[in-house]
């Protein structure tokens, strides 16, 4: 019982100070995060209203507790969520997008895509005048992972479930130190997703690939 309170209080701690309204809102965009990566494991096109919710209200969140790279990112997943809603229902002459793998360009612009992300990302904490601490420095190296990743995803790309497992594994921790536990525990709940995700996905690859 001990272990279990320690538990509880590690994660909801935070929360005896915090109002009813931000509870509230995390709450909403831990549900609908959680349904949303649910949604992208079965490479159903519900990934993306369901997770531009969570996003939205997480950039609110995010600016009010002072975290403007989390912040910047999560307004880039919006977005993106919107971009890769078009393109995941866009027809062309040939077919509906489909799973697949990157190619040699394809993991260059991924990589370009990072350095650039975490770039901006620490010219953006320069820029709110804030003092950049060690946390923020993480803070820095996640977000252009997850930029990455939400890039891959849209393309239906396999190698967006690499990313998104790395960098949920070193959010659970940053987020929990935070004091923003049930975006901690969303993200324990996105890293078991994410590798069933990338399971199926894989599968499919090779399904369709043969």
């Amino acid at each position: 019982m001990e272990a279990i309170d320690h538990i509880v209080k590690f994660f909801l701690g935070a929360y005896q100070g915090a109002n009813s309204i931000s509870i509230a809102l995390e709450a909403i965009a831990f549900v609908f995060g959680v349904v949303s990566v649910w949604y992208a494991k079965r490479a159903h096109i519900a990934v993306y209203p369901t997770g531009l919710i969570a996003t939205l209200i997480t950039v609110y969140l995010l600016y009010v507790a002072g975290y403007y790279g989390d912040m910047m990112m999560n307004a880039y997943y919006s977005l993106m969520s919107i971009y890769g809603w078009w393109n995941w229902s866009h027809k062309n002459d040939q077919n509906v997008l489909v799973i697949s793998k990157t190619n040699l360009q394809e993991r260059w612009i991924g990589m370009v895509l990072c350095f650039l992300t975490m770039l901006v990302t620490y010219l953006v904490y320069l820029g709110f005048g804030r003092a950049i601490e060690w946390v923020n420095y993480i803070d820095v190296v996640t977000s252009g992972i997850f930029f990455t990743a939400m890039w891959y995803m849209a393309q239906k790309k396999v190698e967006n479930w690499t990313l998104w497992i790395i960098a949920n594994v070193i959010t659970v921790p940053l987020y929990a130190y935070r004091g923003l536990g049930m975006l901690s525990l969303q993200y324990m709940i996105f890293t078991v997703l994410a590798v069933q995700g990338y399971r199926s996905w894989n599968k499919q690859y090779g399904a369709d690939a043969g």
